[in-house]
């Protein structure tokens, strides 16, 4: 397979972030930016099928953590700390379970180890239904996409994907017909047996309800030493939301030597 693409910025410490469903890397440069500025080598990634990464029809967490893995052998990387959010949350909990010995600290934003049924049907809609043929530009695709979604900060997030595949064409950069027939696999949780004995921290957002309290046991079956935090005035965008609280809060995790 080829490698993941990534942006790099900064020297230090190893920090890998993995970004959720239909992101990509440069939704993290603000955060990745600043963490450079405090001694972490930040390896901003887009995972297969987003960004400028590989298109495969194969879409699995196994897969996810093991492209990760293989970016990480390539770049000789040692103790790396991974932040994933959301979908990267489960890429990130797969990799640690599966190759521990390459992460020293996991942090996972928004995302519990539990399946979580296919919820993403309005945005995938949508975006089907946009005639990029017949589309010039990004306003226009909003005023399209502004008849299915109706939350604007939803729809700029998604078009952010939107580049010029040729003078003429505007295209995704996300795999959006692999990933539409992908639902059920972006829902699903690690391996039952799964299991990461290094340090790890889940920030949950207070508004979001994709991490409650009652997941705490199943968390703390496959990651013995996590703890859970909330970030205040956020919803499931928690590091967009409330960056400031997310940047001292992960900060916090990280240099700790505990």
């Amino acid at each position: 397979m080829p490698l993941l693409y990534s942006n790099i910025l900064g020297k230090g410490t190893p920090l890998m972030i993995l970004h959720g469903f239909l992101g990509m890397s440069d939704n993290w440069k603000t955060l990745g930016t600043q963490y450079a500025e405090e001694g972490f080598e930040v390896h901003l990634m887009d995972q297969r099928n987003h960004g400028k990464s590989f298109h495969s029809s194969e879409f699995n967490y196994d897969l996810l953590a093991k492209d990760v893995y293989d970016y990480i052998q390539h770049y000789q990387l040692k103790d790396v700390i991974v932040i994933g959010h959301s979908m990267g949350g489960k890429t990130a909990m797969q990799l640690a379970c599966s190759y521990h010995n390459v992460v020293s600290k996991l942090l996972v934003a928004d995302i519990a180890p539990k399946y979580y049924p296919p919820h993403h049907d309005e945005i995938l809609n949508g975006l089907n239904a946009l005639d990029l043929t017949t589309i010039s530009s990004r306003t226009e695709a909003d005023k399209q996409l502004a008849k299915h979604l109706t939350n604007f900060g939803v729809r700029q997030f998604l078009l952010k994907n939107l580049y010029w595949e040729s003078k003429e064409k505007l295209g995704f950069r996300f795999n959006l017909p692999v990933l539409s027939t992908k639902m059920e696999e972006v829902g699903e949780n690690i391996g039952s047996t799964a299991n990461f004995q290094g340090p790890t921290l889940f920030l949950r957002g207070d508004k979001s309800e994709y991490v409650t309290m009652q997941d705490l046991p199943e968390i703390k079956r496959h990651f013995p030493l996590a703890e859970l935090d909330t970030i205040a005035k956020a919803g499931h965008w928690l590091h967009a939301e409330n960056p400031e609280a997310f940047f001292e809060k992960s900060m916090a995790f990280m240099k700790n030597q505990g």
